[in-house]
């Protein structure tokens, strides 16, 4: 598994560097360390609601994902491994990584680790409504309902997939990926994680900005 060798070059290096055995050497690079006393406000969810999704609390991730010296990865090889060996679903898989990231002190609450935005910050929102997903997602991709949620905000849809994702390009040089989810006949949800922001105070004011936005979108879909 692409993984181990990321490991093994992991624990080599230590080796060139310090001298130490191969198992002294991976030891150190895995780690034993303890989970942190306030993990779960690190993470952001509790390990109920992590374990309900994905079959795992807090410390079994941070255990397994040690297991395999996630901590000197980059965070979409994280996520990769992830989705590769738990049926958890991509969305799941990377609020797994980021729970993990920011347990491990990878990151801080927010903030990006690689890629292009690596070192800027990120928000999330969701919300349930009582429509299907198709109403949702239109209420989105149909310029004048979106100019409703969203008025004066000049943005350019970059990709869709009808009736589940889409990533918009909008002002300031940030980004909005959505993530449209069925609930049944008659119930779905949209995901909005917000990137690219300069700082935590910006993702903390795109935060509320969502939170009212959703709430506008509630009203126009009830009528």
């Amino acid at each position: 598994m692409p993984i181990n060798k990321d490991l093994k070059k992991l624990v080599r290096y230590r080796m060139a560097k310090t001298g130490e055995s191969y198992a002294t050497a991976r030891m150190h690079v895995l780690g034993n360390k303890p989970v942190p006393k306030n993990y779960l406000e690190l993470a952001g969810m509790s390990d109920e609601a992590v374990a309900k999704k994905t079959g795992l609390t807090w410390p079994r991730w941070v255990a397994e994902l040690d297991k395999v010296g996630a901590a000197g990865l980059l965070h979409k090889d994280i996520a990769k491994h992830v989705d590769a060996n738990w049926p958890i679903g991509g969305w799941w898989a990377q609020t797994v990584t980021v729970g993990y990231e920011r347990i491990r002190g990878l990151r801080e609450v927010g903030q990006r680790r690689d890629g292009k935005e690596a070192g800027t910050y990120d928000t999330n929102k969701s919300k349930t409504f009582p429509v299907p997903v198709s109403k949702l997602y239109a209420a989105f991709a149909t310029k004048r309902t979106r100019e409703r949620i969203l008025p004066g905000i000049e943005l350019t849809i970059r990709t869709s997939t009808i009736d589940t994702t889409m990533r918009i390009s909008w002002p300031g040089g940030t980004s909005v990926h959505l993530y449209f989810t069925e609930k049944g006949p008659q119930k779905s949800q949209v995901q909005v994680q917000h990137v690219g922001l300069a700082s935590k105070a910006d993702a903390d004011a795109a935060k509320r900005d969502w939170h009212e936005r959703l709430i506008a979108l509630s009203r126009l879909l009830a009528v």
